[in-house]
């Protein structure tokens, strides 16, 4: 014989003690043992609690309070309370340090991309000026200066639009590697460019590696990340993306009196460049990303589930006879086979303007893209130019001055980061779109 219980929820409020009571049923089956009853057709004008054994009902004392309508089967096992109570889930067990290098090498691929923009500000400052550019042809028009600046951003267009086609064929390891090589290329010509032909070329081959990686660290992070800190750290990676800003705004700062200090400026980031590629190197791929490719036909699926179990036990630190990646692996074969069990293809793009994604791509790519037309990426870009204009004539002044604009980003997107599941995505999203329309039109 079992016993369930149902609660129905508490009053609310005292006035309304006379319009819905609080109620509990327990009923007990030998035929029956889990019995549903709707606790609304229970309701009575007073809070009682029933018994109800075949077809005879007991009163019983009043027993607690619930915030909502519970379940509760006396005896069951563990299976069934989990049957019972949809909200109990198991959580992965995992080790913190097998989690942060998978984490930090392709972050660095945000921080990379944040580093250009805060370089960029005191570059410009550097390389236009007749005593500090080292150049003969420091005297740039501003469609030059703009193309200089923009060229990343061309890269990174470009490198997306290519990167869609091929992303699932190369994985995400193998699209992260190739992008610190873009990064250290362009970095690397940067440095050394002997004339403004061949700075934007690099400034281009640099934003390539922006597109690249700005695509591939957030699905590699979700892919091999414990579910439960899965958007703790994409969050983080944005927080990386801020991290690179000021460090850019920081080393300009530090160059600015260098003759050719643009040439540090852009230079420094080869080193972290090289640091992200051998990071990936050293990394397994994603073990999702090895199923897909074995559920959509690319060669032996058994061949890919034992790559994917191997990958996962290296992510985690694991030893080889590890039961619980291959639980693990299985859970994620049951889940890719039920959204792409029935696919023929790997999709196209037209399948994110048709259906339900279409919503969710004009939600989405309507904040980018009303946020990039407001502006105020390109405060951060000519942040030292916009100080010079402003009052600071002196170049050394205008880039220590950047540093307190980065430092001001960074502190008020830690703080988005912690707080936005307390707060909330909308209110966030309205007081930092507020913000940014006052100060914009202060400027």
């Amino acid at each position: 014989m079992a016993l369930l219980c149902v609660c129905t929820p508490p009053l609310l409020s005292p006035k309304l003690r006379n319009k819905r009571s609080q109620t509990h049923v327990c009923i007990a089956n030998k035929s029956n043992p889990v019995t549903a009853i709707n606790p609304r057709t229970l309701l009575s004008s007073q809070s009682r609690s029933l018994l109800i054994i075949g077809d005879k009902r007991f009163r019983m004392p009043f027993l607690r309070l619930a915030a909502k309508p519970n379940l509760m089967k006396v005896g069951a096992s563990s299976e069934e309370a989990k049957s019972l109570n949809p909200e109990t889930t198991e959580q992965e067990v995992f080790a913190w340090s097998s989690v942060i290098l998978p984490f930090v090498f392709p972050a660095l691929g945000g921080l990379l991309f944040g580093y250009d923009i805060g370089a960029t500000s005191g570059a410009t400052l550097s390389l236009q000026s007749p005593e500090l550019s080292g150049t003969n042809w420091f005297n740039l028009s501003a469609v030059q200066l703009g193309l200089v600046v923009s060229g990343s951003l061309y890269g990174a267009l470009l490198g997306s639009l290519i990167v869609y086609p091929i992303a699932d064929f190369l994985g995400r390891r193998r699209e992260l590697i190739i992008a610190s090589l873009l990064y250290l290329t362009g970095a690397s010509l940067t440095a050394y460019s002997p004339g403004l032909g061949v700075l934007l070329i690099a400034r281009l081959l640099y934003g390539l590696g922006i597109g690249m990686a700005m695509h591939g660290a957030p699905l590699y992070i979700a892919e091999t990340c414990p579910s439960q800190i899965r958007g703790t750290l994409i969050s983080l990676k944005e927080l990386f993306i801020v991290l690179g800003i000021l460090l850019g705004y920081f080393v300009g700062s530090f160059e600015i009196n260098a003759v050719g200090g643009w040439r540090y400026m852009y230079g420094a980031s080869a080193p972290i460049a090289l640091v992200m590629g051998l990071g990936m190197l050293s990394l397994p791929p994603s073990p999702r990303w090895l199923l897909l490719r074995g559920i959509q036909g690319k060669g032996p699926f058994h061949e890919y589930k034992e790559k994917a179990i191997l990958a996962l036990r290296k992510l985690r630190g694991r030893s080889s006879d590890d039961k619980a990646s291959e639980k693990q692996i299985e859970e994620t074969i049951d889940s890719l086979k039920t959204a792409y069990g029935d696919q023929d293809s790997e999709g196209s793009i037209l399948e994110v303007i048709q259906g339900p994604s279409l919503k969710a791509f004009i939600i989405g790519g309507g904040l980018v893209l009303f946020q990039q037309i407001t502006g105020q990426p390109s405060v951060l870009y000519y942040a030292g130019s916009i100080l010079q204009t402003a009052g600071f004539a002196a170049a050394a002044d205008a880039a220590k001055l950047s540093v307190v604009i980065g430092v001001f980003k960074l502190l008020m997107t830690g703080v988005a980061v912690l707080k936005v599941d307390d707060l909330g995505r909308r209110p966030l999203l309205i007081g930092g779109v507020g913000g940014l329309v006052r100060n914009l039109t202060s400027l």
